[in-house]
């Protein structure tokens, strides 16, 4: 009687189990049918475009727009990479691609050589900034964008390319062979103090946590580093993996560093500092801007979160959003969102709303109202949803419109270029400076070219002028409104002189680039740069520094 009244039981609980899971199995069913029914109407458009359409389609090109198109409705970072691509994703994701080792650009109907970086085959093969691009393997690459030429110089290390250049009116033939180009994700490291080290990182590619940690042992034991600047200004990001080993530096082992969500519950994973820290007491400051994302985001964020570093700069990107690449046929990749990550406070600085985006809207930024306050570990408060906002503020930058319209119509670029040609070497970046007969010569190569620019001031005279003659007062003030206006009309002589301290420091970087290309850059940059200037200041003033950090005495 027992047996059969227990197996009554288990029969009632699977009847109630069948019911309640009745609609979920239908749901499932449906949504089946609709990946099935639209996965077949997609293969009878293509089909019947490819076999009707009134000029013959290409396969390739058809099918990328289409997967970029349904991709680009989820979010900028969820991409297909066709085989094609795969150097630039190699490049990304490894810092490392077979090619010559120059940065190549579209300007106005040509493409040409901007940065040959140092020490690879571009720049050993004589290749200089501002070469335009003529043939590659002698096939013209007339009307070609930068990007169909940039997969015509990358491939197969070892191979031979010949280039075609113009430079300055003169065709050059350059034989180039192609080399593993790897980048290290450390361009420059060295001290800016008695006792401050500096450390840039530019990306978080498989070996960054490597670099960074060779760098801090160098400054440490061979240059007298007593506390260190961070930069990760500009850093894009990349691996989780080697932001969280990073952050494994400076915190105690055993420490949450970062945790990542997803809807599939097999991603979700909690990353803790594994190794014994090399730098738990040194001070630290980290640098950020509006273009450190991602994996920036997460060390900066997590080591704020810790109150182990002060954050200086700009409020950061405001990816909190994790990729990764899966393997398709014919050597294709598929790179997908398939989670969040949080912070040690539980916080996600992710800005954009992705997941409430109706198919074709603009996205919004999360709204203020579901915005939440986290703590740090000292108890300061903090927020989620709008990127790393820094504990100091550096502001931005405003230029003025003849000085962006300089940058824009690329004559600091152009200028550059034709300083090259006629001067064969200036000083080290640590002594070069722009002098009054170069500023001068700059000065009158900007005025022999031909271009317009208006004012903030004059654009509201001129919106002014047009309420009055709509409400028919302007008669009545036309002779001290033209007065006004004349005034107000920008000279370029004037302007080049007013703009001139702006100006020089855009013009120093852009020459060094040519003479001593990126390392020369920074190492330049690092003299005058307020952001590095005030973390030295909070680095050597204790008080203030545990001050912002919320830390005991």
């Amino acid at each position: 009687m027992r047996n059969l009244r227990n197996t009554l039981i288990i029969l009632g609980w699977l009847f109630s189990f069948n019911l309640l899971a009745q609609p979920e199995l239908e749901e499932q069913q449906n949504a089946d049918f609709e990946i099935l029914k639209n996965l077949e109407l997609f293969e009878l458009v293509y089909k019947q475009v490819d076999l009707n359409y009134v000029d013959e389609p290409n396969p390739g090109a058809l099918m990328k727009a289409a997967i970029d198109a349904m991709l680009y409705e989820l979010d900028p970072y969820t991409t297909y990479i066709p085989e094609s691509r795969i150097e630039d994703y190699k490049l990304m994701s490894t810092g490392q691609y077979g090619g010559i080792g120059a940065i190549i650009r579209q300007q106005n109907e040509v493409v040409m050589v901007v940065d040959p970086h140092e020490g690879f085959p571009a720049q050993k093969a004589g290749l200089l900034a501002g070469d335009v691009i003529l043939e590659v393997n002698g096939k013209s690459v007339e009307n070609l964008t930068s990007s169909e030429v940039s997969e015509k110089l990358k491939g197969k290390p070892g191979i031979e390319v010949t280039l075609k250049v113009d430079r300055a009116g003169t065709p050059i033939t350059v034989k180039i062979v192609r080399e593993e180009i790897k980048f290290s994700p450390v361009p420059y490291y060295g001290m800016v103090s008695e006792d401050v080290g500096y450390i840039k990182l530019s990306s978080f590619t498989k070996t960054a946590s490597q670099d960074v940690k060779s760098a801090y042992q160098d400054l440490e034991d061979k240059q007298g580093m007593k506390k260190l600047i961070f930069d990760l200004r500009g850093n894009g990001g990349g691996l989780v993996i080697e932001a969280v080993k990073i952050v494994n530096m400076f915190v105690e082992q055993g420490t949450e560093i970062v945790s990542i969500k997803g809807r599939d519950v097999e991603v979700n994973k909690t990353y803790i500092a594994r190794e014994r820290p090399m730098a738990l007491q040194t001070r630290l400051v980290v640098l950020v801007d509006e273009n450190s994302a991602s994996a920036s985001e997460l060390v900066s964020g997590a080591l704020q979160d810790l109150d182990r570093a002060v954050i200086i700069g700009q409020t950061s990107f405001g990816k909190g959003l994790v990729q990764r690449p899966l393997d398709l046929k014919y050597n294709a990749k598929l790179k997908v969102t398939i989670a969040k990550y949080y912070t040690p406070s539980g916080r996600c600085i992710q800005k954009l709303d992705y997941s409430n985006r109706t198919v074709g809207d603009n996205v919004d930024e999360i709204s203020d109202s579901l915005l939440t306050k986290f703590t740090t570990k000292n108890g300061r408060t903090i927020i989620d949803g709008r990127g790393v906002e820094p504990d100091l503020r550096i502001p931005d930058k405003e230029y003025s419109v003849l000085t962006r319209t300089i940058v824009l119509r690329n004559f600091l670029f152009n200028y550059a270029t034709n300083f090259q040609r006629t001067h064969e070497n200036i000083p080290t970046p640590q002594e070069f400076k722009i002098t009054d007969e170069i500023y001068q010569d700059f000065s009158n190569y900007v005025l022999e070219q031909d271009f317009e620019y208006t004012t903030a001031s004059l654009q509201l005279m001129e919106q002014l002028e047009e309420a009055t003659k709509d409400e028919d007062t302007y008669s009545d003030a036309q002779a001290e409104f033209e007065a006004l206006m004349k005034k107000l009309e920008p000279s370029k002589k004037n302007d080049l002189i007013k703009y001139k301290r702006e100006l020089i420091p855009l013009l120093e970087d852009e020459l060094i680039g040519r003479y001593y290309y990126q390392k020369g850059r920074i190492q330049h940059g690092l003299v005058q740069d307020e952001f590095i200037l005030e973390g030295i200041e909070i680095l050597n003033d204790l008080p203030r520094y545990k001050k912002v950090l919320n830390l005991e005495n």
